[in-house]
C-alpha cells in the first residue's frame, strides 16, 4: 500500500484510488468526474437501474483519453456461462469500450460451478477482460476461492467482501488467510451498513450517527483493504466521501468510537446479513 490515497490491487498489480465508485446510486456524471480528478479510478458497474451517470463519465473520460488509467469494472449475476458472456458484452457496447479490466461474478456464497468458471476465463481469454473477480456474503468462502485453480492457474484476481464497522467478521474469518500481494486484491463494501451506521434512529442512547467519511476511513484504516467502494447519490455526497482521503486513517480513539457505535448497530438493528 503506497498511501492512504492509492493502493496497489494485489496479484493484479493494478494501482488503484482507494475510494472505490459505485454506479447505481443516482449520481450524475459530473460526480464521478470529479472523483477521478481526485485520483478515484476505480469504477464499478454493479446492477440496478441508476447507472446513467456512470456510463455518462466513463464515456467521458475515455473520450478525453484517460481509459488506460481506470479501472472498470462490470459485475455479472447470471449462472450460466453463455449468457454472463453475453450481458458482458452489452455492457462493453453500452460503455463504448472494447474491454473492461474487470469481470465481476455477482453474489455467490459458494464455489460458482466449473462451467461458469470456465466461460469466464473464455472472456478473459478473449481480452474482453483482464482480470477475473468475485463477490459474496460467505466470508469463509474466500481463502477457499483464493486457492481455485483450473489447468494449474488462479482463477480469481479480485474479492469484494463485505466490510463495515458492524459487521467486523472479515478481520477474522478472511484477511487474516490472504496474502496481500501475491492474492486477489480486496475491495469492501456497504460501509454505512446499508445507512444504518448513519441514522440517528440506531443509535446507542448518547452518541451522534457516523458520518459516511467515518465509514469510509474505518475500512480504509485497515491494511488488508485495498479499496472500499462509495455510492453516491448526488454531487455532494461525493464531495463529502473524497474528504474521507485528506482525513487519513482514523485514530485508536476514534476507531474505538467507531466499533462501539457498529457492535450496538449490529445487535439492534436487523439487516438480511449478519
Amino acid at each position: 500500500m503506497d498511501n492512504f490515497k492509492t493502493s496497489i490491487l494485489g496479484s493484479t498489480g493494478l494501482k488503484a484510488g482507494r475510494l472505490g465508485l459505485a454506479s447505481s446510486y443516482s449520481a450524475p456524471a459530473q460526480a464521478f468526474e470529479e472523483a477521478f480528478e481526485k485520483g478515484c479510478n476505480y469504477f464499478y458497474m454493479g446492477g440496478g437501474r441508476k447507472r446513467a451517470g456512470m456510463k455518462t463519465a466513463i464515456k467521458n473520460l475515455c473520450a478525453q483519453g484517460h481509459r488506460d488509467k481506470m479501472i472498470i469494472s462490470i459485475q455479472a449475476y447470471s449462472r450460466f456461462g453463455f449468457m454472463t458472456e453475453f450481458f458482458f458484452k452489452q455492457s462493453l457496447k453500452s460503455l463504448g469500450i472494447d474491454y473492461a479490466d474487470i469481470l465481476m461474478l455477482g453474489w455467490h456464497n459458494s464455489m460458482p460451478f466449473s462451467m461458469l468458471l470456465n466461460f469466464a476465463l473464455t472472456i478473459k481469454r478473449k481480452g474482453l477482460c483482464r482480470f477475473i473477480g468475485i463477490s459474496g456474503h460467505n466470508r469463509t468462502l474466500f481463502p477457499e476461492l483464493a486457492k481455485k485453480e483450473i489447468d494449474g492457474k488462479k482463477v480469481f484476481d479480485l474479492f469484494h467482501i463485505r466490510y463495515n464497522a458492524a459487521h467486523r467478521g472479515a478481520q477474522t474469518e478472511c484477511f487474516p488467510f490472504l496474502n496481500s500481494n501475491t492474492d486477489p486484491g480486496i475491495v469492501s463494501y456497504t460501509a454505512t451498513r446499508w445507512g444504518h451506521l448513519l441514522n440517528p434512529k440506531h443509535m446507542p442512547k448518547g452518541q451522534m450517527p457516523l458520518q459516511a467519511k467515518d465509514c469510509y476511513r474505518f475500512a480504509l484504516s485497515n491494511p488488508d483493504v485495498d479499496i472500499c467502494l462509495c455510492g453516491p447519490k448526488d454531487v455532494l455526497q461525493m464531495k463529502e466521501a473524497l474528504t474521507a482521503l485528506d482525513s487519513g486513517p482514523l485514530t485508536p480513539q476514534e476507531i474505538q468510537r467507531v466499533k462501539y457505535i457498529g457492535d450496538y448497530v449490529h445487535t439492534h438493528s436487523k439487516s438480511l446479513f449478519s
